[in-house]
């Protein structure tokens, strides 16, 4: 079994609450929570400008002349995404995923804390709208004074959740008298763990029964994994082995029943439904006579509902603002940004 891990993009949800007028069980209780991730663009009229937004982003892709190279590179870049997105419906889900994950997030939410609740979705994107910037103007005017900055990748990265934090710091100035805290990091969260765990279940009941048997026989310890990452772009270095690469010398080495686990993503894009389902799954398994799957994304999974509802209630409950591991940079670091974002959110 595959697990493939990208470092490349980024999304938040968001839960907020206009005013608390009752002292209740929860310490230091929370006006809002907000989701925030890369986004993307829900049409292909919207390519280029998700493409320039992405390309311009120093805490992503830092390139010399930035501002000179991003439009050029978004624009030779465009039609050849254009025509992927095309193949997978004509724009990104990205949107209605994270837009029904918040309210189910909210429904669930309410139910564990009453005394916080009504809590409101919001959606906070860094490459495609609703921009955080366009977000926390629109927080304020609802406001908004107490936020939760929820993001959707459960692993930590500064070229996606930390983007994300930075844009937010950077606009600061929108949103000067609201308070922060942040779920920066949740990747063992125990019900996120189980829907990760159901997903790969399901995918491997689809195996043939001689097949499916032997997994399942190894389930009760592990499966033999490789953990590899996906959706290199430019010529900067990435992290190595590519998914690709992992299932190619796989297959040449006579194993052919793959499940590819997005454990990095919690709801479809073009990365699940394109690069893996047709690049991967489909291309590679006609090249080499294989059967490839890819486990389900979380989209709407109940369990996968309850691991974000938990994970907020529980974040309120600690009072705390952030994980102990946010306030301590990258080593090497040299984007100034990084140390101020820290400082700003640990305020």
């Amino acid at each position: 079994m595959l697990r493939n891990l990208r470092l490349g993009s980024g999304q938040f949800p968001a839960l907020f609450r206009k005013d608390l007028t009752a002292q209740c069980c929860l310490k230091n209780a929370l006006l809002c929570t907000l989701p925030t991730h890369v986004g993307g663009p829900q049409t292909i009229d919207g390519v280029y400008d998700f493409l320039h937004r992405l390309f311009s982003d120093k805490d992503l892709i830092p390139l010399p002349m930035q501002s000179r190279l991003a439009p050029l590179i978004a624009k030779r870049r465009t039609p050849r995404i254009q025509s992927q997105y095309l193949k997978i419906g004509g724009g990104s889900p990205i949107f209605r995923w994270t837009t029904e994950q918040g309210r189910l997030l909210c429904q669930k939410l309410d139910k564990l804390s009453p005394c916080t609740a009504p809590h409101k979705p919001y959606i906070a994107f860094r490459y495609a709208p609703p921009l955080t910037e366009t977000t926390l103007e629109q927080m304020v005017k609802d406001g908004i004074t107490r936020v939760v900055v929820f993001t959707q990748y459960p692993q930590y990265s500064c070229s996606t959740t930390g983007s994300s934090l930075n844009a937010i710091f950077r606009n600061k100035q929108l949103a000067p008298n609201v308070s922060w805290s942040l779920i920066d990091r949740w990747p063992t969260q125990p019900d996120f763990v189980k829907a990760m765990a159901e997903a790969v279940r399901e995918e491997l009941g689809k195996f043939p029964a001689d097949i499916q048997k032997d997994v399942m026989d190894e389930l009760g310890n592990s499966n033999p994994y490789r953990l590899c990452w996906q959706s290199k772009v430019g010529p900067l270095p990435w992290l190595v082995p590519s998914t690709e690469d992992a299932i190619c010398g796989l297959c040449e080495r006579g194993h052919k029943n793959i499940v590819l686990v997005p454990i990095a993503f919690t709801s479809d894009h073009i990365e699940t439904l394109h690069e893996l389902d047709l690049e991967y799954a489909q291309e590679l398994s006609g090249k080499y006579s294989a059967n490839i799957r890819r486990a389900p994304a979380m989209n709407d999974r109940p369990i996968f509902i309850e691991a974000l509802a938990q994970t907020v209630f529980n974040h309120m409950r600690s009072g705390e603002k952030h994980t102990k591991q946010f306030t301590l940079r990258c080593p090497g670091c040299v984007n100034p940004v990084c140390k101020d974002m820290r400082e700003f959110f640990s305020a």
